[in-house]
């Protein structure tokens, strides 16, 4: 159960559902029921539908003013707010006209009037505060964060790669505008893949600076066990079939060298937490494809990820080693045994923190001992604060990312 609003209890379906009768709702949708209805016989009460998501679509949030409810949905990773209203025994949807091709979040909604306020980023674009009052039918930005960096010579493109299975995996380039595709561009691809996690546009800042400035790509790749297009989006690469998140980030790197945006040798990789076993797959799996591999605070052994930290909660999105069948699954990709003699990695740089009580930072040791067993280079830094985001102040997460794109630079960058 989501909430209550205008006399109507709202609920959110997480999987196929079909309630006596004829009726049946697809994972995702939102349903309602009359209040009232329910109270009397909450068995005979009947739903309505409220949004049904179509193949690349997902509510992303959801509020109520006085009489409205206000839904953001995300299409094709992008997001449009709406305002819902119940008429006639039918719910109907008025879009409100914000800036598109960006993240919109709402961040609060008035229970006594029909306004709302709402954020908006994109990658290039600072985030800004919104205004809506539907009463007035008016929008208003009302301020907009500084800028962090020059963004006047890139251009963001919405492109798609083909996965093994042959789905379309959308990814968003933050290229500069007079490109030449002839493979030359150091690039950096960034995902997850994991936990239902959607990866939306938002304001790129230290990036921005440190990196595209520097007259360099930067891409973020929609993969599957994310949950940009909704619960199936994140079903499809969980625990059996957990290697799909990986064919999906192999496919988004081939992807980008066939267009010729960039070349292997200009090609690096970077992630966190599950982010990091996400890179930790990609170069233990196809490590021709990249020269930089940035991997942080990372799960790494999996088939001991349930006995260091809090692994033993994850056991729902990656499955249980202590059990033989899925045991095999997860020996299939688990980056520490994938590490042997006889091949080339793209000499790391591992980053993890002594305080992590999320992810143990075991696994970036373990990562870190592997490839020196291997006589394999690598970098390795270990913050002795931070937690899971392995910088405690600005003064450390400062030098988290110097680390971060003085590597990238020196991988990607020089001739």
């Amino acid at each position: 159960m989501i909430g209550l609003v205008g006399g109507h209890l709202l609920v959110r379906l997480d999987e196929d559902w079909r309630p006596p009768g004829d009726i049946s709702f697809a994972a995702g949708s939102l349903i309602s029921y009359d209040l009232a209805e329910w109270k009397q016989d909450p068995m005979r009460a009947k739903a309505s539908l409220v949004f049904q998501p179509g193949p690349r679509q997902a509510l992303s949030g959801l509020g109520a003013t006085k009489n409205l409810l206000i839904l953001t949905i995300l299409e094709n990773v992008q997001s449009r707010a709406f305002a819902y209203k119940y008429d006639h025994g039918a719910w109907s949807a008025t879009p409100i006209p914000l800036p598109e091709h960006a993240n919109v979040s709402l961040l609060a909604t008035s229970d006594e009037t029909d306004r709302a306020m709402f954020a908006v980023s994109s990658y290039l674009r600072p985030t800004s505060v919104w205004y809506f009052d539907a009463e007035s039918k008016s929008l208003e930005e009302l301020k907009t964060t500084p800028a962090a960096f020059d963004a006047s010579n890139h251009i963001v493109e919405q492109l798609e790669a083909t996965s093994r299975d042959g789905t379309s995996i959308p990814y968003f380039l933050v290229r500069p505008k007079n490109a030449r595709f002839d493979g030359t561009i150091p690039t950096l691809l960034y995902g997850y893949g994991g936990f239902q996690a959607s990866l939306l546009p938002s304001y790129l800042g230290p990036v921005g600076r440190l990196w595209l400035e520097q007259g360099n790509a930067y891409v973020v790749a929609n993969l599957r066990g994310g949950g940009e297009f909704g619960p199936q989006w994140h079903q499809a690469a969980q625990t059996a079939t957990k290697q799909t998140t990986w064919d999906d980030f192999i496919a988004v790197a081939e992807d980008l060298i066939r267009r010729k945006i960039t070349s292997p040798s200009r090609l690096g990789i970077i992630g966190g937490s599950q982010g990091g076993l996400l890179v930790g797959a990609a170069i233990t799996q196809r490590p021709e494809l990249f020269n930089a591999a940035i991997i942080k605070v990372p799960l790494f052994d999996m088939l001991r990820y349930t006995r260091l930290g809090a692994g033993a909660s994850w056991i729902g999105e990656y499955g249980d080693p202590a059990i033989a069948e899925q045991r095999a699954w997860i020996e299939g990709y688990s980056p520490y045994q994938k590490l042997m003699a006889g091949k080339t990695y793209p000499a790391p740089l591992i980053l993890t923190s002594t305080k992590d009580d999320r992810v143990h930072p075991a696994h970036g040791r373990k990562a870190a001992a592997k490839l020196a067993a291997l006589g394999q280079p690598y970098f390795y830094y270990e913050n002795i604060d931070g937690g899971h985001s392995a910088a405690a102040n600005l003064r450390e997460y400062a030098r988290q990312l110097a680390l971060e794109y003085t590597y990238a630079s020196r991988r990607l960058c020089s001739e």
